[in-house]
């Protein structure tokens, strides 16, 4: 077997993680939430208006925070959503299981142990560290 058909059933062991599936669940859950999709649709549209209200030579600040404080608000509103949150939180967890995996392969890249590394947890800010390895 080769590495390349070896990273193809590490694929398929991702896709049928648990992490991987919760994912793929809130990911369709948010697609088909049309409340949802519609506040993505106003926020993208309120971004292009304010886009277009910034590159008029002569721009109306009074419309430019107008438009502003309707984007945080469509914002806020989006965040706030239930189907969102999940999707947040999934996304979050997928992202940490794929750092953990890319760091064993940087791992055995510089020549450790396959079977005993593990990746630093580091997350670059000291401020929330108990020390270095």
């Amino acid at each position: 077997m080769n590495v390349f058909e070896i990273t193809r059933q590490l694929g398929k062991a991702i896709q049928q993680d648990e992490t991987y599936i919760k994912y793929n669940l809130a990911k369709e859950a948010n697609d088909q939430d049309a409340e949802l999709q519609n506040l993505i649709g106003e926020f993208n549209l309120l971004r292009i208006a304010l886009n277009n209200e910034m590159t008029k030579e002569e721009k109306d600040d009074a419309k430019m925070k107008e438009i502003n404080d309707k984007i945080r608000e469509c914002y806020t509103t989006i965040m706030q959503n239930s189907n969102m949150i999940a999707y947040n939180q999934a996304n979050a967890e997928l992202d940490a299981m794929m750092k953990k995996v890319n760091g064993i392969l940087d791992l055995c890249l510089q020549g450790e142990d396959p079977d005993t590394c593990e990746p630093s947890e580091c997350t670059g800010s000291c401020s929330t560290c108990g020390g270095c390895h």
